[in-house]
């Protein structure tokens, strides 16, 4: 028997090219097209029938549709008008249209609304402050898988010790628990993008730890705080990469 393709074009593309849309690359519009790791991102969020899921450029409406089939309400954040014409033109008349609810804006420049979970494909370039707008969201959220390139999510999940262990490991570890699920290849994406990719899970930690966020006075003389905290706690002949999160935490 001929093996199944995996990632053929869907209706919907099909339908897109013949109409001339093009996708906007330079907004990181790379539409995922593989079925098989849309439902692996959504049956990783471990979704319940009462839940209202955020989902971030939903595109053509491919994960939107498997989303709304699953949840209550689905809340689709998206900046560019023609592909939230295609996400409505793809539910219109179903049953499915009066659970979707869509945002047409920058979703770093919006509030977002209450959710239980968010699931995404996230456009790559926003992936450092969405990821904290995330974090920082309240009420807090169950958890959140989310489609990032391959390097910021190795990033993301790097222990004290590893060559990635950075700023954003250890901003992002002190917020939540963060699991790599998969990778997916370039050609799982239509434009495929220029760089490998991998899904991540975020379970945020309730109760957050004990960090104070407000801004620092002007005059307030950090690199003298800082040294003063390293001798006081022995880190002085220590690297920051090999410091975990209670660490930092002192």
């Amino acid at each position: 028997m001929p093996k199944e393709r995996i990632g053929t074009k869907s209706r919907q593309h099909q339908a897109i090219q013949k109409q001339g849309i093009n996708f906007r690359t330079e907004i990181g519009q790379h539409i995922l097209k593989n079925p098989m790791i849309i439902t692996s991102m959504v049956e990783k969020a471990a979704l319940r029938p009462t839940d209202v899921v955020l989902e971030v450029g939903p595109g053509t409406g491919n994960m939107t549709v498997k989303l709304l089939e699953k949840v209550k309400r689905v809340v689709a954040c998206e900046v560019d008008p023609r592909m939230v014409a295609e996400v409505q033109k793809r539910v219109q008349g179903t049953p499915l249209a009066s659970k979707l609810q869509i945002i047409v804006g920058d979703v770093l420049k919006t509030d977002l609304p209450f959710f239980d979970v968010c699931v995404a494909n996230l456009p790559y370039q926003i992936s450092s402050p969405f990821v904290f707008k995330l974090l920082l969201h309240r009420p807090f959220f169950r958890c959140a898988v989310l489609m990032f390139q391959q390097e910021f999510a190795e990033r993301l999940v790097a222990r004290p010790g590893d060559k990635l262990y950075c700023r954003l490991s250890v901003n992002t570890q002190l917020l939540a628990r963060v699991d790599h699920l998969m990778k997916v290849g370039k050609n799982n994406f239509r434009p495929p993008p220029k760089v490998e990719s991998s899904v991540v899970r975020l379970e945020p930690r309730n109760p957050p730890p004990p960090i104070n966020f407000q801004p620092l006075p002007r005059d307030f003389d950090i690199k003298t705080k800082v040294c003063s905290l390293l001798e006081k706690n022995g880190f002085e002949k220590k690297r920051a990469r090999s410091l975990d999160q209670d660490d930092f935490l002192q």
